[in-house]
């Protein structure tokens, strides 16, 4: 998922030993880790509030949909009674999770090319060229993904609300909540969101910003979808005044590049679009009607290039729409992006925990996306890196901020080279 803009916004672990003293391996790491000395004391920055609450702290309770939003969803499930509604919710869930992105061309023609070479160097002197190409295209239909486009009627749109619902309106909660966490003086009052669905993100930007929200636009390209997000707005019905006021419903983009939001929101939906270049072309729509909004460095992800590529993925915690399959509490877990105009805030520029924290006696291991585009395993301890930073680690997790100087925040004469093992 992807959210944007606003106004002017400025392992592999082993074994570790129990004891008084920490284990050989976790000091040599921790011996390695370049410029994680200190918490950031900058500008003092705790003041008189506890570790457990310290600025970089970015989590956010486990999220629960609106009650009228929940009671909405049950009622159009319940007047619809979709048929093994059940069953069809853990299909869909399953497919949706289990879907790649489709193969593009330039892909498909290198694949085509290497399955031909192979086949000539095997084949007869009486395999004629078409039944040469006949063997490869049955060869790559075999082994190639086979990417459809999804078609939401009325009955799939249900299905979809009964199993994304809250786990979407969780996602976009916690970016939101990034949002008015680190940049609490912005107040949005425009809103569109591409691929809307069953409309969560107007709900989480509600909760939000209501108070100073007047405008939201939902696109989707599913009539059926529209039309089930506008019943939910309604309490499930048609006649009824809508929960959020100011919602307008379209199936395309507005035309007009003078057309900007404030917040313009694309979440789970960029991924169903049927080629690199569709999904580029409709970023670039998106971002010239977003008029603002943040990063956490401008570099490249530094997970592209890992010799094990990770998903740069958040998790949080949510209480489900309380169906009769649905009474435990779930995890989303999600990768976003939140992009801003302007330059970049240069007053926190702290390294992003990328992996739960790992507490272990006397020691804490956090996984760190720093500003200058790193990753950085850190064993922090309060012996070597100071007890306010070994408290702050313990209390963090996984999407929090570390209050920490990273070598990016020191002149290059001082920042060392780790050393040799």
């Amino acid at each position: 998922m992807a959210a944007a803009s606003g106004k002017r916004l400025p392992s592999i672990l082993g074994r570790w030993r129990r004891g008084l003293r920490m284990a050989p391996q976790s000091r040599a790491l921790a011996a390695l880790v370049r410029g994680v000395s200190q918490v950031d004391n900058k500008s003092d920055f705790l003041g008189k509030k506890p570790h457990r609450r310290h600025p970089g702290i970015l989590r956010l309770p486990c999220v629960q949909l609106p009650q009228a939003l929940a009671d909405a969803a049950q009622l159009l499930l319940l007047q619809n009674a979709v048929p093994n509604v059940e069953k069809h919710v853990q299909a869909l869930t399953n497919y949706l999770w289990s879907r790649h992105l489709p193969v593009e061309p330039e892909e498909l023609q290198r694949r085509a090319v290497s399955l031909e070479k192979k086949f000539l160097e095997n084949a007869d002197s009486s395999q004629t060229e078409e039944k040469l190409r006949g063997a490869v295209l049955h060869a790559l239909r075999k082994t190639t993904y086979h990417w459809q486009e999804l078609s939401y009627n009325e009955g799939l749109s249900l299905v979809y609300m009964a199993a994304r619902l809250d786990g979407g309106f969780a996602a976009v909660s916690r970016a939101f909540h990034e949002i008015r966490t680190r940049i609490p003086e912005f107040q949005p009052q425009t809103l569109m969101d591409f691929g809307s669905g069953t409309g969560s993100v107007t709900w989480a930007a509600h909760s939000a910003w209501g108070q100073s929200l007047r405008e939201y636009l939902c696109v989707d390209r599913s009539a059926a979808m529209l039309d089930l997000a506008e019943k939910l707005l309604k309490g499930g019905s048609e006649s009824r005044d809508p929960y959020v006021p100011g919602v307008f419903f379209r199936q395309f983009l507005p035309v007009s590049p003078k057309v900007q939001f404030d917040v313009v929101v694309s979440a789970f939906s960029l991924s169903e679009l049927p080629s690199k270049a569709d999904r580029t072309e409709t970023v670039q729509n998106l971002w010239r009607k977003t008029s603002g909004f943040l990063c956490p460095h401008e570099l490249p992800c530094p997970q592209l290039t890992a010799s094990r590529s990770l998903a740069c993925s958040f998790s949080q915690g949510y209480h489900p729409i309380p169906f009769s399959w649905n009474k435990k509490l779930k995890e989303e877990k999600f990768s976003m992006v939140i992009l801003a105009r302007g330059s970049p805030e240069e007053a926190n520029r702290w390294p992003r925990i990328t992996q739960p924290v790992l507490k272990r006696p006397r020691h804490v291991h956090c996984h760190l996306c720093c500003s200058d585009g790193h990753m950085q395993h850190a064993v922090i301890t309060a012996r070597q890196h100071g007890r306010d930073l070994y408290r702050c680690a313990r209390v963090s997790s996984w999407g929090d901020l570390l209050p920490v100087i990273t070598p990016s925040d020191f002149p290059p004469s001082s920042a060392q080279d780790p050393p040799k093992s």
